[in-house]
C-alpha cells in the first residue's frame, strides 16, 4: 500500500513542472524546502509514534510461519505477499540444497554469457503454464520496467496509467528522458486513451503500460476492453501482473475457487490473448522467489536480450531462488488448486466479515489485498495503536505516504495464515469499525 502509485500532478507529461527564475524561482524554491522538511518531520513522526515502519522482525515461528515477533511483540503476519505460502512450504523449502550442490550458490556469469540449465527449464515451464508463445526470466521486475519499456517506446509515447506501480512510471520516465513523450491516463476513461492513441505519431512506437491486478484494491481494471482498444490503435498494451500471477488463472472445471485454476495470470484468466500484448511477471509474490519474466513473442525475446540491459549486464539470480522457483511450478502443478481454494475461502472470510460490518473496501474481486480505509487520516494512529496491542500486522499507510484520503491499512491474507489467525483478524476488524470508512 506504501509507495505503490505515482502521485497525481495534473499535467499531462506525468507530473513534471519547470522551474522557474528570477525571485518567483527563489519562491518556489523555498516553497518545495518547506514542502520536504514537512513530509521529513511527519516521517519522523511516524517511526516514533507506531512499530509498523522500519520494523525489525526478530523472529518467525517454526509450528505457526505467520507468526513474527518484533522486538518481545508476537504478531499475525497480515502483510505478506507470499500468497500461496510457498515461502514456508517444506517442499519448496529443502528444494536449494541440491542445486546449489550442482550450481554453487550463486552462478555469475551474465545471462547472455553462460545460462545455467535451470534457466531454460524455467523458461520452458513458464512458458507452458502461461500458453504463452514464448517467455523471458530476468532477475526482478523493477530491472524489466526500467529497461524494457524505454527500449519499447524508442522516440514514440509511453502510455502509463494513472494508478500504475511506482516502478512502471519510473520505467516510463526513463522512456521519456530517452526521447519519448509520456502520457497519462485513467483506466476510468477508455474514450480519452483511445483519442490520445489517435493523436499520438503512428510511424512511431506507441506503448500503453498498466497494471493487471491493481496491487491496492486487488481488481482488475478492465483490461479486456482496454486490450481491445489497443489493438485496434495499433498499440502495444505492456501489463504488470506482478500480483495476479499464481493467485488467478483460467477459468474452466478443475477449478476449487473463483480465482480460477493453475495460477497463470490475468491474461489467461479472461480468456484474453498475447497478441499486441507483452506480459510482465513476477515470482517474488506467489511463488516467494526473487525472479522475473516476460510473455512475448520470440522475435521481441531475442531482440530485448542485446537491447535491454538486464540480460547483459547484470547478474544472475542465486542458485535458491532458482531451485525455489522449479519447486514451486512443481507444487503448483500438483498441490496449486487445494492451496488456492484455502487461500479463496480464508479471503473471502475477511471480506464477508468487512461488508457485514458495513466497513468500506475497495476491493470488489475476492483476491486476497482487502484495503481498509480510515475514516480520517487523524485516526491512523489509534488504528495502529489497537492492531499491534492485538497482535495484528499489517501494511499501514499514513499521510504523508499516501493522501490523506486515503489513509487506512492493507490486508494481505496467504494461505499460510490459519483458520484462528483469520479469526483474530476479524475480531481486531470489528473493533476497529468506528475508526473505518464505511460503505
Amino acid at each position: 500500500m506504501v509507495s505503490t502509485t505515482w502521485s497525481d500532478g495534473g499535467d499531462g507529461d506525468g507530473g513534471c513542472g519547470s522551474g522557474g527564475g528570477g525571485k518567483e524561482g527563489e519562491k518556489e524554491e523555498r516553497r518545495e524546502r518547506q514542502e520536504r522538511h514537512e513530509v521529513w518531520a511527519e516521517l519522523a513522526r511516524l517511526r516514533d509514534k507506531t512499530p509498523f515502519y522500519d520494523a525489525v522482525i526478530d523472529e518467525q515461528d517454526q509450528r505457526e510461519p505467520r507468526r513474527i515477533r518484533i522486538g518481545d511483540k508476537w504478531l499475525a503476519d497480515f502483510a505478506s505477499c507470499n500468497y500461496l505460502g510457498f515461502d514456508v512450504d517444506p517442499e519448496i523449502m529443502a528444494a536449494p540444497a541440491e542445486l546449489i550442490a550442482k550450481w554453487g550458490t550463486h552462478p555469475s556469469w551474465s545471462r547472455l554469457l553462460g545460462n545455467p540449465k535451470p534457466y531454460i527449464e524455467i523458461e520452458e515451464q513458464l512458458t507452458e503454464l502461461l500458453q504463452a508463445p514464448d517467455t523471458l526470466v530476468l532477475p526482478t521486475i523493477t530491472h524489466i520496467h526500467m529497461t524494457v519499456i524505454p527500449v519499447l517506446a524508442g522516440k514514440g509515447t509511453v502510455f502509463c496509467e494513472a494508478q500504475a506501480h511506482r516502478t512502471i512510471y519510473d520505467g516510463s520516465s526513463v522512456a521519456r528522458g530517452n526521447g519519448a513523450t509520456l502520457h497519462r491516463w485513467r483506466a476510468t476513461d477508455l474514450g480519452a486513451l483511445a483519442v490520445a492513441l489517435r493523436e499520438a505519431p503512428r510511424d512511431r512506437p506507441r506503448v500503453v503500460c498498466m497494471d493487471g491486478i491493481n496491487s491496492m484494491t486487488g481488481n482488475e481494471p478492465g483490461l479486456a476492453a482496454i486490450a481491445d482498444i489497443c489493438r485496434a490503435e495499433g498499440a502495444l498494451l505492456y501489463v504488470d501482473d506482478a500480483h495476479g500471477f499464481g493467485v488467478i488463472g483460467e477459468r474452466g472445471e478443475a477449478e476449487t475457487s473463483p480465482y480460477g485454476s493453475l495460477g497463470n495470470s490475468v491474461v489467461r484468466h479472461l480468456g484474453e490473448s498475447y497478441e499486441g500484448l507483452v506480459l510482465v511477471g513476477g515470482f517474488s509474490k506467489a511463488y516467494s522467489s526473487l525472479l522475473a519474466f516476460l510473455a512475448l513473442p520470440s522475435q521481441l525475446k531475442e531482440y530485448l536480450k542485446f537491447a535491454a540491459a538486464p540480460y547483459l549486464y547484470s547478474g544472475p539470480s542465486p542458485t535458491a531462488s532458482l531451485a525455489t522457483v522449479l519447486a514451486g511450478l512443481r507444487v503448483n502443478r500438483e498441490r496449486g488448486e487445494e492451496i488456492r481454494g484455502g487461500l479463496w475461502r480464508k479471503t473471502a472470510r475477511v471480506i464477508d466479515h468487512v461488508r457485514k460490518l458495513g466497513v468500506e473496501t475497495p476491493n470488489r474481486s475476492g483476491f486476497p489485498i482487502i484495503e481498509l480505509p480510515a475514516r480520517e487520516a487523524s485516526d491512523i494512529e489509534e488504528i495502529a495503536k489497537v492492531l499491534w496491542e492485538r497482535g495484528i500486522y499489517v501494511t499501514l499507510a499514513a499521510y504523508p505516504l499516501v493522501p490523506r484520503d486515503q489513509a487506512g491499512f492493507r490486508i494481505q491474507v496467504t494461505a499460510a495464515n490459519t483458520e484462528e489467525e483469520i479469526e483474530e483478524l476479524n475480531a481486531v476488524i470489528t473493533e476497529l469499525a468506528p475508526l473505518l470508512r464505511r460503505s
